[in-house]
């Protein structure tokens, strides 16, 4: 009599059913600790936690069955455990980087970050101390080498391919039927939605794998509404007729220079705060005499290069995938309108400028998609001081920002400015010894000593504002000068902590010495450069032209994202179906790196020339010879050059991560 095989079939539906179970509260326990980490509940108590697990339940549950979804394949493997240990290794590392991402700044982890990890890493010593760095390689190390041994020595499942997919298929699609289920249900009850208008806040709303998933998905813009060649065809009809009827004679003889403050506000808009001094006098001054207004800007905290993103181009971010850098994704291979491609239009020439690395945020690959001649980074700077936190002062970009107007006396030039002194971490205890600006009062007692220090660095940053107006005053040229901060400090503020009742204001201050008319007018940054085009009799541009003369109009936010998706991803009707502008052939540095004199000084061998950096290595014969930097004029040889010549050397700058940037010689 045959065997009965329904037993045996039951038994492994049980077994299934039981795995599973295994499995939900395996992704359960990996979810409340992410959440934690998400809700900062290791530093600042349970509270954001338990407010998100018990005012949307289904959004947690979706969180849930994301985490479970990515664990289900390891039913199909022979080494379970290891595929287990792995994903629940990802999960609880990414919940930890974003827990220490969120205690340093106010914008959560994202796909994003993981695009400029290298510049991520670069920055890593100016949050954590050499110490902690090594501890953190080391356990890396060892549980990459745990992980490894957990492979190869590690359980595996006894059961044949044919037993272990049908139940591994079974979970998957139960799993995928419960997660649609629960993630339409989160959506009808408005626990879930994919329009994230605050980052930060959306993480704390719907929690961090489902955050973090619309980060890596949900890129680009979507199709608009109505978008077609009619449709673009009367938009770009309407433009032009704008343009037309408000002809302006445009001031094309006068340098601009932008110059985008980083982490920079008044700290009198923080509310219970009083200092001992004024940290920002000369923004107080310029404010007086000067156009300005309140600035909206897409990002809090960080996020520099969408808020410079927005001034160059004109486009808004935030229509973008939530958290997305169009720096890390679009515009790395293609061209757009910008300011500095409108302003070669008038005749000047565009240089970039930051004291910071080349390759940060790509910007090395995506200036020259955006119309500029050169760009001065770090790299190509003489050796700058730097804060306790070990950024770059922003006194460097004085004599850079000098050389830059200096490098082209027979045209007008254009020159975009980015700093970074002001840039967080901000230390939780003294750092100063002789602070110029102390605290008095401070609204949270606990952000006394992160405040001081973010004061101090103002007052610096200030001061350099203070001399550069002095030196353009004296320059017998026309300049617009744009100052502008591109984001509140990440120092832990609520909105209710500002006095604008908002994160994501600054302000802006747009000062002539030729005496333009003083205006007031709050914008958002993708407004700002328009705005100062139409200043300047300037109305070139779709963008441009449309900011200028329609962003009072109804519809101007659906027809601002039409723009930017026929610029970027659509038909390009606007431009007739090609792209309008070609990549620049930028130049690193504005001036050559030249050698003029090889000698002997006592023991040591010395190259003389200009322009020279501490980025600035020797080369002879593809040789890389030992090179001490001791000034812009002048550079050390560690061994003796033998017969070499001057002609014989080759100056290469090179970053910290060893990536060649230049082939000057």
């Amino acid at each position: 009599m045959p065997t009965s095989t329904r037993p045996r079939r039951g038994q492994a539906l049980a077994a299934g059913g039981r795995t599973l179970l295994r499995l939900a509260l395996l992704a359960l326990g990996n979810t409340l600790v992410v959440e934690l980490f998400n809700h900062k509940a290791f530093t600042d108590g349970p509270g954001s936690f338990w407010t998100f697990l018990t005012g949307a339940p289904l959004a947690f549950a979706v969180d849930v069955l994301l985490v479970l979804a990515s664990l289900i394949p390891g039913l199909f493997l022979r080494r379970r455990v290891f595929w287990y240990t792995l994903i629940s290794t990802v999960w609880l590392a990414a919940g930890a980087v974003n827990g220490f991402i969120l205690l340093n700044r106010m914008t959560p982890f994202t796909m994003a970050d993981i695009t400029v990890l290298n510049s991520g890493l670069d920055t890593l010593p100016n949050y954590l101390s050499k110490g902690a760095i090594v501890l953190l390689a080391l356990g890396v190390a060892a549980l990459a080498a745990g992980l490894v041994l957990l492979f190869w020595r590690g359980p595996r499942c006894p059961q044949p391919w044919g037993a272990r997919w049908r139940p591994a298929l079974a979970s998957l699609v139960l799993c995928a039927a419960v997660l649609g289920g629960t993630w339409a249900l989160a959506f009808r009850t408005d626990q879930l939605s994919t329009v994230f208008s605050n980052l930060a806040y959306a993480y704390e709303d719907y929690g961090f794998p489902y955050c973090f998933f619309q980060t890596w998905l949900n890129r680009g813009i979507r199709r608009p509404f109505n978008y077609g060649r009619t449709v673009m065809t009367n938009l770009g009809d309407k433009i032009e007729a704008a343009r037309a009827e408000a002809p302006a004679e445009p001031l094309s003889d006068a340098n601009v220079i932008f110059i985008q403050l980083e982490s920079f506000i008044d700290p009198e808009e923080i509310r219970g705060l009083e200092l001992s001094r004024d940290a920002v006098p000369n923004w107080h001054a310029l404010k007086e005499t000067s156009s300005s207004g309140v600035l909206t800007v897409p990002v809090v905290g960080a996020g520099t290069a969408n808020t410079e993103c927005e001034v160059l181009t004109g486009m808004s971010t935030r229509l973008f995938g939530p958290g997305e850098y169009p720096y890390e994704t679009c515009l790395q291979d293609q061209t757009v309108e910008s300011i500095a491609y409108l302003l070669q239009k008038q005749g000047c020439a565009t240089h970039a400028i930051h004291n910071h690395t080349a390759t940060f945020y790509n910007r090395d690959r995506v200036y020259p998609h955006l119309g500029f001649d050169d760009f001065i980074p770090l790299e190509y700077m003489p050796a700058a001081g730097t804060t306790p936190q070990n950024w770059a002062k922003d006194a460097v970009l004085e004599g850079q920002i000098r050389k830059a107007l200096d490098a082209t006396p027979d045209q007008p030039d254009f020159v975009f400015t980015v700093t970074v002194q002001d840039h967080g971490k901000y230390p939780d205890e003294p750092v100063l010894t002789d602070p110029a600006v102390t605290v008095t009062a401070c609204p949270e007692e606990d952000r006394r000593w992160a405040t001081e220090y973010y004061v101090n660095q103002l007052y610096e940053t200030d001061a350099f504002i203070g001399r550069l107006v002095e030196d353009l005053e004296q320059r017998e040229e026309k300049t617009v000068l744009v100052l502008y901060g591109d984001h509140q400090p990440a120092l832990g503020l609520e909105s209710g902590d500002m006095a604008g009742d908002s994160l994501f204001y600054t302000e802006y201050i747009l000062w002539s010495n030729f005496g333009l008319e003083q205006r007031q007018e709050d914008l958002t940054s993708y407004q700002l450069s328009a705005y100062v085009l139409h200043c300047l009799g300037i109305t070139d541009g779709i963008l441009g032209a449309f900011h200028q003369f329609f962003r009072e109009e109804p519809g101007y936010l659906s027809n601002l994202r039409r723009i930017q998706y026929d610029t970027l991803y659509g038909r390009r009707y606007l431009t007739g179906g090609q792209a309008p502008y070609a990549p620049t052939e930028m130049e690193m540095g504005v001036e050559p790196i030249t050698v003029t004199d090889l000698y002997r000084s006592g023991e040591v061998w010395c190259i003389a020339g200009e322009n020279f950096s501490p980025y600035c290595r020797v080369y002879a014969d593809g040789e890389e010879l030992e090179t001490v930097y001791l000034s812009s004029a002048l550079l050390c040889l560690k061994q003796d050059p033998g017969e070499l010549r001057p002609a014989d050397l080759e100056i290469r700058v090179v970053d910290q991560d060893g990536t060649r940037l230049s082939p000057e010689e």
